[in-house]
């Protein structure tokens, strides 16, 4: 396509892939998980939303989390919660790789426009944060009888 580079150096472009590995590993810009079980950054914990036409279901999967430091907060139809996951680790170890979270947390989800903020409900059970949001009354749906 370019026909003959003659001389050209390809060293220098071996030398700029290298550079990129390595800022991508140092800043995480890989898009990529490192493996199999670890998650992309800033999706920790990992979450799982569904609606039915009463309410709309947030699971936070959160083990070692504490419930009591959790910061649940619902402001113009966003969902956040924010806390922190404390792990315990070995003094003077030196670890080659760690694929469980440690440290603050902040996500946040949007919700439908028909929740109602006054209505909602937050439970923890075996690392599992379960939020309820109820629908408004206005916004679900009735039948209409024919006269």
């Amino acid at each position: 396509m370019f026909g003959n580079l003659g001389n050209f150096d390809t060293g220098v472009l071996d030398e700029f892939r290298r550079m990129q590995r390595d800022l991508d590993q140092l800043f995480g810009a890989t898009p990529f998980p490192s493996s199999i079980r670890a998650a992309a950054r800033g999706t920790y914990p990992p979450i799982n939303i569904g609606t039915n036409p009463d309410q709309v279901d947030v699971y936070l999967f959160a083990a070692g989390v504490n419930p009591e430091r959790l910061d649940i907060s619902i402001q113009q139809n966003l969902l956040t919660i924010a806390g922190e996951r404390k792990l315990i680790t070995e003094e003077g170890a030196n670890y080659y790789r760690k694929e469980r979270y440690d440290g603050e947390f902040r996500r946040v989800v949007t919700l439908p426009d028909d929740v109602d903020p006054d209505k909602v409900e937050a439970t923890y059970s075996d690392g599992i944060l379960h939020v309820r949001i109820q629908r408004r009354e206005s916004a679900k749906p009735r039948q209409i009888e024919i006269k």
